[in-house]
């Protein structure tokens, strides 16, 4: 369980860092942004500051996290610097909690969120999406001796842990008589179900994968994957110009083989279809 403790400790230190090439002002955001450029449009600013603020949680292993040099790697990673030296520049990363995500990107606090963010109707009322980028999916996790949750619908009557203002909480909001736990951080609940406070959590099916064989965590994949989540890349409306400048580099990506090349890294599988 030393790895679950790393996890925590990881939380605590990636949501006041900022690791990348740029500077970092007083109030913890890029030197790259604000004043003049900050007024100017998204690919404009990034072009004259040859730095693409890119924004996640940071303690998302196997898409975005720190090693144990304060590094950040991972599948949002290898993809962002990719997408940034296709348009010409260098990736800056920034953590912030996930609830902070939306607002700081419409703050201009970073030019671009590429952190495992689904499509969704309600969040494209405030923020534009890329092409999605990843095709994943939901899935019932629950320690190893559990036999009683296999799909859905068993999830009723049980303590459900989630993370707050997800898709995975709305998946589990539809099972009526559900006691459904909100966390902000997904070491936390990984933690609570290997305690015994949870009966059950549902999380990304690629995520729970690689944790628990990297981390040798006494619990299991319970379910087929609930739900198809599309993911993308989040960027402030407005910016129709950099949306395809990313779409481009994106598309580029997969024809040559670099997009797959870089999933199969962190995956060891094919990506699933788009």
């Amino acid at each position: 369980m030393k790895r679950l403790l790393r996890f925590s400790l990881i939380a605590a230190a990636a949501a006041v860092l900022l690791v990348g090439c740029g500077g970092k002002s007083k109030d913890g955001t890029s030197s790259a942004g604000g004043g003049e450029s900050a007024k100017a449009g998204v690919a404009e600013r990034v072009q004259k500051s040859k730095k693409l603020r890119v924004a996640f949680e940071g303690t998302y292993p196997p898409f975005n996290f720190l090693d144990e040099k304060d590094q950040f790697h991972g599948f949002d990673v290898d993809i962002s610097n990719e997408i940034a030296k296709r348009l010409g520049v260098e990736a800056e990363f920034i953590a912030t909690k996930w609830d902070g995500l939306i607002g700081g990107l419409k703050a201009d606090k970073f030019d671009i969120i590429i952190g495992q963010m689904t499509v969704t109707e309600e969040r494209k009322k405030s923020v534009d999406f890329t092409d999605p980028y990843v095709v994943t999916g939901s899935v019932l996790i629950t320690r190893k001796e559990t036999d009683d949750i296999r799909e859905l619908a068993d999830i009723k009557g049980k303590k459900v842990g989630v993370g707050g203002g997800t898709t995975f909480e709305e998946v589990a909001n539809t099972v009526e008589g559900a006691d459904v736990k909100l966390y902000k951080a997904v070491s936390d609940y990984i933690q609570d179900l290997t305690n015994k406070r949870l009966d059950v959590i549902i999380n990304d099916q690629l995520l729970m994968n690689y944790n628990i064989k990297e981390n040798d965590l006494p619990i299991k994949i319970a379910s087929d994957i609930l739900n198809k989540d599309n993911i993308g890349m989040a960027v402030n409306k407005g910016n129709e110009d950099f949306v395809k400048q990313v779409n481009d580099a994106l598309a580029d990506m997969k024809e040559d083989g670099t997009y797959k090349e870089i999933y199969k890294k962190w995956f060891g599988a094919d990506p699933l279809e788009f």
